[in-house]
């Protein structure tokens, strides 16, 4: 009998350290993890935009004939990141990057931009999902977003400074019409240029989805400086 209890104990205690390892694992490695890969994406896109500055400009001989359309925004790569993104609401320390596509591969980088939505600053609805927790918690207070908060991005170019005017607003993961290009329950009446962030609810589940939607403020050069929302 001593043996059959001493078996469980140990059998029980086993069990409770292997929990203990899969909680540690999920707050606090994963998001080591997920902050050092984020941090390496923001490199990389600094990187780009440091040479592509440093390249020289070329100007072409003025002609005759019909000025020329201006070019269409190159398209994203799946996985690869295209902009940084700042939300002085969570910090003004909180910064992450934005990468193609809402795969559980990216989404460990960073934020995903939903593949088919409209491009950043073009007319439309740029849609970003991000994690509420694990992997770097980038979206963990999202609940504290309120109408009028600044979510501010950069291209390497240009500043893009979106304004919140509904939100959070809790829905479902099958209600799919939060990304559309105006989307119905936005309260927009009209085609713009839109902003629609996405993140789990409640905290630790995924049963529903928290959204806020913006709308495209202003916009400005890089070399102008940061924006006004960006400065304390």
């Amino acid at each position: 009998m001593r043996v059959v209890v001493r078996t469980v104990s140990e059998l029980c205690i086993t069990v409770g350290a292997l929990i203990v390892l899969f909680v540690v694992y999920v707050l606090f490695w994963t998001g080591v993890r997920a902050d050092g890969a984020m941090n390496h994406q923001i490199d990389v896109l600094q990187g780009q935009w440091a040479k592509q500055t440093a390249q020289p400009r070329t100007t072409a001989a003025p002609t005759a004939s019909a000025p020329a359309r201006p070019k269409a925004p190159a398209a994203y790569s799946p996985g690869r990141p295209f902009a940084i993104m700042y939300i002085p609401r969570l910090g003004f320390t909180w910064n992450k990057p934005v990468l193609e596509d809402t795969a559980v591969s990216t989404l460990k980088k960073g934020l995903g931009h939903y593949r088919g939505t409209a491009q950043l600053g073009q007319k439309g609805n740029f849609a970003v999902a991000g994690h509420r927790r694990t992997y770097g918690d980038p979206f963990k207070d999202f609940p504290r977003l309120r109408e009028g908060d600044a979510v501010v991005l950069t291209d390497g170019t240009t500043w893009f400074t979106y304004r919140i005017d509904k939100g959070p607003y809790k829905t479902v993961p099958t209600d799919v019409e939060v990304i559309d290009p105006l989307p119905r329950k936005s309260g927009y009446t009209r085609e713009g240029r839109y902003l629609t962030l996405t993140t789990c609810d409640p905290e630790w589940g995924h049963s529903h989805r928290l959204i806020v939607w913006a709308h495209l403020d202003s916009t400005q050069p890089v070399e102008a400086g940061r924006p006004r929302a960006l400065r304390r």
